[in-house]
């Protein structure tokens, strides 16, 4: 059996200066931890219940179909922060006929960020 104490997303971006700056900057995740010096440093980013390390780089972006979920508490909060620094939004909010509220948008090396709201009425506010 395999009791997972923590857990994160490694990513290996093709540029980490610019990952680090679009994740610090446009999606306003906190540091948790650096690791190393210099541009190939590590950086580990709070993540809700995980984390996100950027650290080394890649020749090639990571896996097609890799995709983040990132649940906020204000999606048009989040929005107006993406605008406000200039970064291209794939989707802007709206409410899914799942009934969560969701923004997309994808990181340098093309992973795709959904940026999710879960309103006061969706069942998963609701306990049975």
């Amino acid at each position: 059996m395999m009791h997972v104490l923590s857990s994160r997303i490694l990513l290996r971006p093709t540029d980490p200066e610019r990952s680090r700056r679009f994740y610090e900057d446009v999606l306003n995740l906190q540091i948790y931890r650096e690791f190393g010096t210099g541009p190939e440093r590590g950086t580990v980013y709070f993540l809700g219940g995980g984390f996100l390390e950027l650290s080394g780089r890649s020749d090639a972006p990571p896996a097609p179909g890799l995709a983040l979920w990132l649940q906020v508490s204000d999606v048009k909060a989040a929005y107006g922060h993406v605008l406000k620094h200039r970064a291209p939004v794939d989707r802007p909010p709206q409410r899914e006929p799942w009934g969560l509220v969701e923004m997309w948008l994808t990181d340098p090396d093309g992973v795709r960020i959904a940026v999710v709201e879960v309103p006061e009425d969706h069942p998963l506010r609701h306990r049975p």
